[in-house]
């Protein structure tokens, strides 16, 4: 628009509808798709953030359509026109698309005091650009102050930036869309990448966050040129505002005065803690100092000159309150991440981990590093030296924040997705990074190139690490990390397929012959046979109960180790690997185990045995019915009767547990089949001998099947499986003991009596239930 001030008269009012909006369109489609902010700051001094945003989604109203003209920014159908055609801008109710703008693209209203402070910052930035040509914008007293006004319920954030000119107020604060501070970035042009200014200010909505609290906003601002004047503009967010000169409360210098009204429901604001909490978590790394105007009362010892004093004594003393107010400055920390590693001392570092995540450990590893090229950013992690609180309750917890986004110091968000692998959920780091693709808001990540750099070298850089505390000479450090994080790991090679092959080395292990000491598959492979061409493993509530399975003699006999896997996760682990370094990965606890590889005579040998045992093998089939998928002779036992196996595909009874306690939190009251396995028996043994005998002696009486059953329970609870009917259980071990009983004594029935009560104990009577 052309200047025309100088014909207007002192007070203006500038009805909005009949300005034109640069970018009106991509404010307000934006606003409608994923609740995404908007910042435009006094003179539009707002973060900055390079990203793309949303595709636009369609309007109740005809769809926009934005293009350029040359010198004019008007939004329009089409820059062409045949000649039976008109063209026509686009109308817009002003009050209704300042409404999405203010209610729609936020979800937070704390991040209000975030969008201000930015700009406050953006102001000072400008201001010591410009003083180092400049002599008139002197930059000796940069700074921010905020001060809360409880009786006039006001809140003002003041700065002593470069300030607005009257041209300023309308184009930047009466202009949607339109950032100042990304107009001046492109002035300065090279100057601004040489490191001389750090400008956060981008997308040029976000000063109507004040909107969220206030529901009026003045602005008082001098503009840094010699000889400006002061000026007033105000707004109560509908469509129109008024600007006009303003002699009040003058401004030192240049700046900028913003006052919020702040609405009933947001009065929480004018309380100084509220305020610093708020400045501390978002702008805590902003370089220049930020004050708040508080209250404090001090208690001080004065003499009470009421008490009676005698001579020669002391006066006495009283306790009373003093009550100061003053600016505070808020406690401001370094962004260590952004100085050159070199530059930082461990001190330091160890500081900013403690103090940014809130940590009373010290990290046990980390990384400082920067990413260059197509996709720029610095970054900073840590790897904890003990489990997070918030973490052991669960290992995922969404409230666990982690890692950290920043843009030029400014704080984003802790809390978004897809920066960083869930299974390194328990690595604390800081990224700072232009490129990342953050909604208008700065509250969605969306999915990217960009992204997925970031977060590949992040997952580079986590595992390098890792390495380094499994490398280093005291082997207890990566012993407690294992103990602390290793189901995060594990995690890994079940979510994560590019780089489960790299984490599968970082795996530790008990074995059969390493009950005491952690083993990795390397360790493994280097002290494996030379006939031995597997890595085999068993899978096992504890350490105590895999050593019990009878699957192990299948291997003890040859001097293979066999890898304990303890947890239900571990079964997925291997599941997912299959192989390590061209190892098959094998569970001795599975049906048809082959120790040697194409030996025929051993598979014929087998093919025999069963064919001789098939009418033994019929009857533990039918006496043990659905609890066997059926039973089969094998020759890898030692010394146990039987052993459970599973099929190619079954679940082993750790998992079977696990499954079964999901099924009953998902209100399922049984998972049925899933306990069945193969039953493997060896011939050899007397005890089968013994079932064998009492089958063909066509005994009555039903000593062969409970000898078959009291076979089959000690193969479960050696294998791990849980028996289904205890009470059963218990009474064919009682009656096996009753019966050993009878035949070493010949007592067969007993009475127990307590001669210091004179009364009969009928609990401890033991009955010969075969006699009975």
């Amino acid at each position: 628009l052309p200047d025309i001030s100088i014909f207007w008269p002192p007070e203006i009012t500038v009805n909005w509808t009949k300005m034109r909006f640069s970018a009106f369109a991509l404010a307000a489609s934006v606003a409608l798709v994923g609740r995404t902010s908007a910042f435009v700051g006094h003179n539009n001094h707002n973060r900055r953030t390079v990203g793309s945003v949303n595709k636009m989604s369609e309007l109740n109203s005809p769809a926009f359509l934005v293009s350029t003209r040359k010198k004019s920014s008007s939004l329009h159908m089409s820059t062409e026109t045949k000649p039976d055609e008109e063209t026509f801008e686009f109308q817009a109710e002003v009050s209704r698309v300042m409404d999405i703008i203010i209610n729609s693209l936020y979800s937070d209203k704390d991040v209000f005091l975030r969008e201000l402070a930015s700009n406050a910052a953006d102001a000072c930035d400008k201001k010591r650009f410009l003083s180092l040509t400049d002599e008139n914008a002197a930059s000796s007293n940069l700074e921010i102050r905020i001060r809360p006004d409880k009786e006039n319920k006001t809140l003002t954030i003041e700065d002593f930036g470069v300030g607005m000119t009257k041209d300023e107020l309308i184009n930047n604060l009466g202009r949607i869309a339109q950032s100042g501070t990304k107009k001046f970035a492109e002035a300065i042009g090279d100057a601004a990448s040489g490191g001389d200014v750090n400008l956060i200010g981008q997308f040029g909505v976000g000063f109507y966050s004040s909107y969220l609290v206030a529901d009026r906003v003045t602005v008082v601002t001098r503009a840094v040129a010699p000889g400006s004047k002061q000026y007033r503009w105000e707004s109560s967010a509908g469509s129109s505002f008024t600007i006009a000169e303003d002699e009040t409360d003058p401004i030192e210098g240049s700046g900028t005065r913003l006052i919020l009204h702040l609405k009933e429901d947001c009065l929480k604001y004018l309380e100084a803690p509220t305020l610093t909490d708020l400045l501390e978590r978002y702008s805590s790394f902003i370089e220049f100092p930020i004050s708040v105007f508080k209250t404090t009362t001090e208690y001080k010892q004065v003499p009470d000159e009421e008490a009676d004093v005698k001579d020669g004594e002391e006066p006495k003393m009283k306790t009373v309150p003093e009550t100061t107010t003053k600016f505070e400055q808020i406690k401001a920390a370094k962004p260590v991440w952004l100085r050159p590693p070199k530059d930082v001392t461990e001190e330091e570092y160890k500081d900013f981990y403690q103090s940014t995540f809130r940590a009373f450990d010290e990290p046990s590893q980390r990384s400082h590093f920067s990413i260059e090229g197509t996709v720029e950013a610095k970054a900073l992690l840590f790897i904890p030296s003990t489990l997070p609180f918030d973490l052991s309750r669960d290992m995922f917890d969404e409230n666990a924040k982690n890692m950290k986004l920043y843009v030029k110091r400014v704080f984003i968000n802790d809390t978004f997705e897809g920066i960083i692998p869930r299974w390194l959920k328990f690595v604390r780091g800081v990224v700072d990074s232009d490129d990342l693709p953050l909604n208008v808001g700065r509250e969605i990540l969306q999915q990217s190139r960009a992204l997925n750099i970031i977060n590949k070298r992040l997952v580079r850089k986590s595992m390098d690490m890792i390495r380094d505390i499994e490398a280093d000479e005291d082997k207890s450090k990566y012993v407690e990390f294992w103990n602390n994080f290793g189901k995060y790991l594990k995690v890994g090679i079940v979510e994560d397929e590019d780089n489960m092959k790299d984490i599968a080395p970082l795996c530790r292990w008990f074995s059969a012959n390493s009950a005491e000491e952690y083993i990795s598959f390397d360790d493994y492979i280097a002290a494996m046979p030379e006939d031995q061409k597997k890595i085999y493993y068993v899978t096992g509530s504890t350490k105590e109960q895999a050593r019990m399975s009878p699957a192990l003699e299948k291997l003890k006999k040859r001097g293979y180790d066999v890898l304990f896997m303890t947890d239900p996760l571990d079964e997925v682990v291997v599941q997912n690997l299959q192989k390590f370094k061209d190892l098959d990965l094998v569970d001795v606890s599975k049906e048809g185990l082959e120790l040697e590889d194409g030996d025929d005579d051993k598979k014929k040998e087998l093919e025999d045995l069963n064919e001789e045992y098939s009418e033994l093998l019929d009857f533990l089939s039918d006496t043990l019915g659905d609890r066997i998928e059926k039973a089969v002779v094998t020759t890898d036992l030692s010394e146990s009767p039987a052993a459970l196996v599973q099929g190619a595909y079954g679940l082993s009874p750790t998992m079977q547990r696990y499954m079964k306690a999901q099924a009953v939190a998902m209100g399922e009251s049984s998972m049925p089949g899933m306990n069945q396995a193969i039953l493997e028996i060896n011939p050899s043994n007397t005890i089968v001998q013994q079932v064998d005998i009492l089958r063909r002696s066509g005994d009555d009486n039903g000593e062969a099947a409970a000898f078959a059953e009291l076979m089959y329970d000690v193969a479960a609870l050696t294998g791990g499986y849980d028996i289904q009917d205890s009470g059963a259980f218990a009474k064919r071990v009682l009656a096996m003991m009753t019966r050993e009983a009878e035949t070493s004594s010949g007592i067969t029935d007993a009475v127990v009596e307590n001669t210091d009560n004179v009364v009969e104990n009928t609990d401890n009577v033991v009955e010969d239930t075969a006699d009975a």
